[in-house]
């Protein structure tokens, strides 16, 4: 019997009730999302699983990105069923963030009963889709790796036998290959099961060696390069012209930016009276230290990273406004209200897209191909790479200077260099050069707008520049592109 009276099936159903809800707002706002077309990430893991799944290119020798092979299967999967699209790896990530809501509720009710599972259900479905934590990119890998850490956070406080502790760490060790991150959270539970439960530790690091172990066989089985694996994924992000190359001005404004100045703050004070309550650093809050630093050991601060601390943040919230809830007779559901107010999500993205969809609202056509040149919109881009099928075969080979991962998607062609969306480290020039000297690509799109030359090192610039002007013909102009073909 749950504090107040709940009984406890009543409450499982409201639990279940407002996942639902959850999962239907979630769907909301990550399917109607602008221009109705992959995003920038999503388009560089359907390019490499496309490329996987139906033409035979493992990753990293069909196309280069920083993520697990897993990722890149979720989407290579997605193109077998469905072709370019983006309803499937949202809808699938939807499904499985609703697993990880419902084990936090489970997690919340062991520690202090169903209102506080009611309550955490409420805190973290709903920051789950704040813009600050990246709602709408649902099929990312962190919605997987998160997810599978609070499974194994919750075998590690709830199991009864070694059975169920291997069933965590193994849950937790295919996390890691998820993301790398997952191990922040392996720490903690290692520490948090070191001081109570030793006899939990074989079982548990022996299911995650076990987790890690079979994905790498089924890696190996299907003709990954561990040394591609380990450079592309690993040693390759940590150096200059990397994604983490920030200096500690930039590290210091964007964490202010996320931790600070954003919906982060809510959770600020439930948290501090947590700490107030236990008067000690416990299995919740060795879970929150961990996820923050590996949110600071990455240094990004995507908005999608901040999703590693949501779990832990609203279980300590939720524990401890339920204790000062029934310390001052607080009625619960007035509760409930005002953290559905408070942490209730923007949804006039999605609202403004329906309305797109539904005819209701039209926008001003944007004028291509005359000064000032505008970056074009994702809907844009999607049109762009669907042009360039239109007006290519199969067999051609296209290469989308810059930034270009959703044209290169959309258009179903192949890049004549594995690093076919522009990646700036000295491998990965080395790597370019080359593999554009000698695999010619037949069409060459070359962006028009100031920010290509602002953002893209000027060697690359250069290289592509001298390349169309000896080699290729201009084709005219579309969605702000220069189009070559080869002569």
């Amino acid at each position: 019997m749950a504090s107040g009276g709940t009984d406890e099936g009543t409450a499982m159903r409201h639990a279940l009730q407002l996942i639902v809800l959850i999962v239907l707002l979630q769907l909301f706002v990550t399917l109607l999302t602008d221009g109705f077309a992959l995003s920038f990430d999503e388009s560089m893991w359907h390019y490499i699983g496309r490329n996987w799944f139906r033409h035979g290119l493992v990753p990293y020798s069909g196309g280069i990105d920083n993520k697990s092979p897993l990722i890149f299967a979720v989407f290579g999967l997605s193109d077998s069923l469905f072709g370019v699209n983006y309803f499937f790896p949202r809808i699938l990530g939807a499904a499985v963030e609703s697993i990880g809501i419902y084990y936090l509720y489970k997690i919340a009710r062991i520690v202090a009963g169903e209102r506080t599972g009611i309550l955490a259900v409420s805190f973290y479905g709903l920051s789950l889709l704040w813009h600050t934590t990246g709602g709408k990119y649902v099929s990312y890998t962190e919605t997987y790796e998160v997810t599978l850490i609070i499974v194994a956070f919750y075998y590690a406080l709830n199991a009864t036998d070694r059975k169920e502790m291997f069933i965590g760490g193994l849950t937790a060790g295919i996390g890691f290959w998820f993301r790398i991150t997952a191990a922040f959270g392996i720490v903690a539970i290692f520490i948090a099961l070191l001081l109570k439960h030793r006899r939990k530790i074989i079982p548990f690091c022996a299911g995650v060696l076990s987790g890690i172990l079979i994905i790498a066989l089924i890696c190996l089985l299907a003709g990954i390069s561990f040394r591609d694996l380990l450079t592309y994924t690993i040693i390759d992000n940590f150096g200059p012209g990397s994604a983490t190359d920030h200096n500690l001005a930039w590290r210091i404004h964007n964490l202010s930016a996320k931790f600070l100045y954003s919906g982060m703050v809510l959770f600020y004070l439930p948290v501090l009276l947590y700490i107030a309550q236990k008067k000690k650093i416990d299995t919740l809050v060795l879970w929150l230290m961990f996820a923050f630093i590996g949110i600071n050991a990455v240094g990004i601060y995507d908005n999608v990273h901040l999703k590693e601390v949501l779990p832990a943040l609203s279980v300590t919230s939720a524990c401890a406004i339920t204790r000062f809830a029934a310390t001052y007779k607080i009625f619960f559901k007035a509760i409930i209200v005002i953290v559905w107010i408070a942490f209730l999500p923007s949804l006039g993205e999605a609202t403004a897209n329906l309305k797109r969809l539904i005819g209701v609202q039209k926008d001003n056509p944007v004028i291509y191909c005359r000064e000032p040149y505008p970056i074009p919109g994702e809907g844009d881009r999607k049109k762009l790479g669907q042009w360039i099928k239109a007006n290519s075969t199969r067999q051609q080979k296209v290469y989308v200077a810059g930034y270009g991962a959703q044209v290169q998607a959309y258009s179903e062609r192949i890049s004549p260099t594995v690093y076919f969306n522009v990646t700036q480290t000295a491998l990965a020039k080395q790597r370019f050069f080359k593999d554009m000297q000698a695999n010619k690509p037949d069409m060459i799109l070359v962006p028009l707008f100031p920010e290509y030359k602002q953002n893209v090192d000027g060697d690359i610039c250069r290289f592509v520049d001298s390349l169309v002007a000896k080699q290729y013909t201009s084709q005219g102009c579309q969605f702000n592109y220069a189009v070559y073909r080869r002569k």
